[in-house]
């Protein structure tokens, strides 16, 4: 997806433009369930336990965002949180979006909403990170756009081996993505 500068202006201005009528929102304990079925359907996230999804929308509904339809039912969603050692860091824990949303650009625009509103919000934000699995070409592209979109430089390095992991090798190697956001 590329973003008109215009849009990326709407983002940094706290209105960020999605397709279709679709609106930027922070989520509420309400909207649990449907991030866990909306990431179950994605077919390639790590699924959580749905409790998880309940506490993140309570917990860090500040460093997340959803995408709504006109009804109010999310159809999209970013769960993220600052890190406690980077604290001008923020990490993407996942990204989905529903399956009659997908190729829309709502994934791209939901991360340039949250991350303007994050730099608002705290005024520190110098980086995004994010783990992708080796072969997920959809995460990859919608990172490195995000990188482009903002004149960033992105880095890789592998963070987990699947050695790491409780099953070994039936998991794939996850690779930090760290995007160094230009100083503003």
């Amino acid at each position: 997806m590329t973003t008109a500068p215009a849009d990326l202006d709407r983002s940094r201005s706290g209105s960020p433009e999605l397709p279709g009528g679709l609106t930027f929102d922070s989520p509420n304990e309400g909207d649990g369930a449907s991030l866990w079925r909306i990431a179950r359907d994605s077919e390639v996230l790590d699924l959580n336990s749905p409790y998880s999804y309940l506490l993140w929308c309570r917990d860090f509904a500040a460093t997340s965002a959803v995408a709504r339809d006109p009804g109010g039912r999310p159809v999209g969603f970013v769960s993220g949180y600052r890190r406690p050692d980077a604290s001008g860091t923020l990490f993407v824990w996942q990204v989905a979006v529903d399956r009659a949303q997908r190729g829309r650009g709502v994934a791209g625009a939901l991360l340039d909403g949250l991350s303007a509103r994050e730099a608002r919000r705290q005024g520190d934000l110098r980086c995004l990170e994010t783990t992708i699995e080796r072969g997920n070409t959809a995460s990859e592209r919608l990172f490195t756009s995000y990188a482009a979109r903002h004149g960033a430089c992105l880095t890789r390095e592998v963070l987990f081996e699947p050695a790491h992991f409780p099953e070994g090798d039936a998991h794939a190697t996850e690779v930090l993505h760290r995007i160094t956001l230009p100083a503003v």
